[in-house]
């Protein structure tokens, strides 16, 4: 699910309209519309109003953006080139985002028991 449409599956469990959801953020209905469509991306901000009215979390709705980050990856690759040989062997592996996952996971443990 995207974060758009998880916006609008709460914004329909609170009965909420649109423009009464745009009201309340101080932003136009069609700014909303155009989240829930994933064609625009809301601000930290609004983003986190949003929660409060819709009466989730921040964290919870960041959970369904599913954007790269493409600048952090950028920076990340600029200043260790090993990041970009990593990502390279991630996608011609064909590595899933769930394996991935879980061997970040696994590594992270790894690291805090020693």
């Amino acid at each position: 699910m995207t974060l758009g449409q998880k916006i609008r599956e709460l914004r329909d469990k609170k009965d909420l309209s649109l423009r009464e959801l745009a009201k309340k953020l101080d932003v136009s209905a069609a700014f909303v519309s155009d989240i829930e469509l994933g064609r625009r991306f809301p601000s930290e901000k609004v983003l986190s109003a949003m929660a409060a009215i819709l009466g989730t979390t921040l964290e919870d709705l960041r959970t369904h953006d599913t954007r790269i980050p493409v600048e952090d990856m950028k920076r990340l690759v600029t200043s260790d080139p090993r990041y970009g040989i990593a990502f390279r062997r991630v996608i011609d592996k064909k590595v899933s985002p769930e394996k991935l996952l879980e061997l970040a996971e696994g590594k992270a443990s790894r690291n805090k028991k020693t």
